[in-house]
Order: C-alpha cells, then sequence, then structure tokens
C-alpha cells in the first residue's frame, strides 16, 4: 500500500465524521473503505478494508468508491439518481485503486460525471454517475414492499452460521466452509426472512430476502455518503441468487460484468433496509439479476440490476 500523506480527504465522508462520536462506533465504511485520498483536481486514491476470498476486489466497494469521488466533484445540492458501471478487469486487492473522474455535464437540473478506476496503468472500472436538483412533481409512485418479518426477530447470517456449527453430526467440508464464512471481517451486517440451507439440497426459486445495513454508526444528514454506501451494499450477495435453482452445481468461476443504480428517495445505509433480490433470467454462462432496497416504512428507497459471469461445475450427491 502507498503511505498516506498530508492530502486532503474528500469532504463528503470527513463533514460526516461527528467529532462528538465515539471511535468504535463509527462505520469502517465510512472511516475506511469510502474514505477516498484526494490527490489533485478530480483525481482519488482508494485503499480496501474487507477482500473477498477470491482475492480479487469486491465489485461493491469499487462501484460505492467510485460514486465518493464522483459526488466530491458536484454541488451539494445535487444528489445522485442513477449510476452504471461496467467491470473490465478484476482487481488486485495488494495495491490501491486510483479514480479519474471526468467532468462531462453541467446542466440547470442535472450533471453527469464519468469516473474510471485505474490499476497498473489500466482501467478496472468505467462508471458513470448522474446527480439532479430534488424537484417536487404531482407523479409518485411505486410497487408495495413484499411483507416480511420485521428485522429484529430475525438472526444474523453470523448467529444462523453458529447455530449451525452447533450440530455435531456436521460433514468436515461444510464446518470448515461455515468457519471461513465467520473469519471475514464484512463491513455490513444481514438478517435472511428465509435462513439459507447452507447444504443446497434443495432447488430454490430465483429469489431471495434478507434484511441489510452498514454495521457502526454513519448518522443522519449526508445523504451523497448514504448513498455511496448503499452502492457498496447492493453488490454483496447479488450474483448468487442467480444459482438458487441448481443445487446440484457450483460456482467454479463467477464475476460482476456490469452494475446499475437508481436512487429513488431518501434513506439511512445505516438502518435495516430489505433487499429483494431475484433472477429473471439465465444462460450462456451469465446471470442477470435485479435488487429493490426497501426502507423499514414501506417506501421504495433505490433499484439495482446486474450481470454477471457464472462457469459452475456438477456436485456429486455425497457431496451435497
Amino acid at each position: 500500500m502507498a503511505e498516506r500523506g498530508s492530502e486532503s480527504r474528500v469532504d463528503i465522508v470527513v463533514n460526516q465524521e461527528s467529532k462528538s462520536s465515539e471511535a468504535d462506533l463509527r462505520s469502517v465504511l465510512v472511516t475506511s473503505v469510502l474514505n477516498l485520498e484526494k490527490l489533485d483536481t478530480d483525481l482519488y486514491r482508494g485503499t480496501h478494508h474487507w477482500v473477498p476470498r477470491t482475492q480479487r476486489l469486491f465489485g461493491g466497494q469499487i462501484v460505492g468508491q467510485a460514486l465518493v469521488a464522483a459526488a466530491s466533484s458536484v454541488s451539494d445540492h445535487l444528489y445522485a439518481h442513477s449510476l452504471h458501471c461496467y467491470f473490465v478487469r478484476a482487481g488486485d486487492p495488494k495495491v490501491p485503486v486510483l479514480y479519474q473522474v471526468e467532468r462531462t455535464r453541467d446542466g440547470r437540473s442535472f450533471c453527469v460525471r464519468s469516473v474510471k478506476a485505474v490499476q497498473h496503468g489500466q482501467p478496472i472500472l468505467i462508471c458513470q454517475a448522474s446527480f439532479h436538483t430534488q424537484q417536487p412533481s404531482p407523479l409518485e409512485h411505486q410497487f408495495n414492499m413484499p411483507t416480511v418479518p420485521p428485522p429484529d426477530t430475525l438472526l444474523t447470517v453470523e448467529q444462523l452460521i453458529q447455530r449451525t456449527l452447533s450440530d455435531p453430526n456436521l460433514a468436515d467440508n461444510t464446518r470448515q466452509g461455515l468457519n471461513k464464512i465467520l473469519a471475514d471481517e464484512v463491513p455490513i451486517e444481514i438478517k435472511p426472512v428465509n435462513p439459507p440451507d447452507f447444504y443446497r439440497r434443495v432447488a430454490m426459486e430465483p429469489k431471495t430476502l434478507f434484511w441489510v445495513r452498514a454495521r457502526g454508526h454513519i448518522g443522519a444528514g449526508n445523504m451523497k455518503l448514504h448513498c455511496c454506501v448503499a452502492a457498496y451494499v447492493s453488490d454483496y450477495a447479488f450474483l448468487g441468487t442467480a444459482l438458487l435453482p441448481y443445487p446440484n452445481h457450483r460456482a467454479q468461476f463467477s464475476a460482476s460484468l456490469d452494475h446499475a443504480m437508481w436512487f429513488h428517495s431518501t434513506f439511512r445505509a445505516d438502518e435495516w433496509m430489505l433487499y429483494e433480490c431475484e433472477s429473471p433470467w439465465s444462460g450462456g454462462s451469465r446471470g442477470f439479476v435485479q435488487g429493490r432496497l426497501w426502507r423499514q416504512d414501506g417506501v421504495l428507497a433505490a433499484s439495482c440490476a446486474q450481470e454477471g459471469v457464472i462457469r459452475v461445475k456438477p456436485v456429486s450427491q455425497s457431496k451435497l
């Protein structure tokens, strides 16, 4: 990692860190993951907090950091309403990522920023983000939020894994896999609505529901930052929805190809939101997934879509 110098940090993060807050209560997504280092005008450097077991950079981190860089170049009264990203190369977790921002357009109501994430002199992600001023309109509608148990009645993924590990008849390979999941320092909390079958023995509909929030405190009042955190969260376990109908296959290789997101309403990413994910199609070694993030009060906060490569291998019945 490059040594950190005295360069300034981007305002959407620095302003969010209250001096009166306890350091251990602040979300690591604010203090580390999304806290970019400003190197020059429209040029930023980001480092990594959590690296998946694939040893490739987490796509949600790159998307979230790209949105931080883009948001840092627009006026305070402008808010992100959409982003569209392409992952063009795998990220290297051993080196930082440079984010180059191009001020593509500044209009009266909307402005567009193009961001290129670069490692080793080559782009690993290309992102376009659009920002706008909030405008009232008589045209307002949305789908209804699914009826699900509230988050305070459900167990976290870690609690569900601990319960599974208490089974003395658990297969060794399953136990090892679950312990590896527990060892991950993922900066978000998840409470599945329908707890997963860690054995993956039964074909399921390609739909999943879980409550999700950032670990730690972020606080109210900085919608730009909450959008960046939601962009990070939106990529977690998203593409795996396409694998649910196939218990006899495991992913040999999977990677996001593109990711799009639309922000509809204000929200707090450090409060529980319901993530509704579904995969309407898969084929040609690709999977397509869609998602909706709901506030607890039933307001649709954001929508997501992604396509990814999924190459699978068959699993014998004895290993299921």
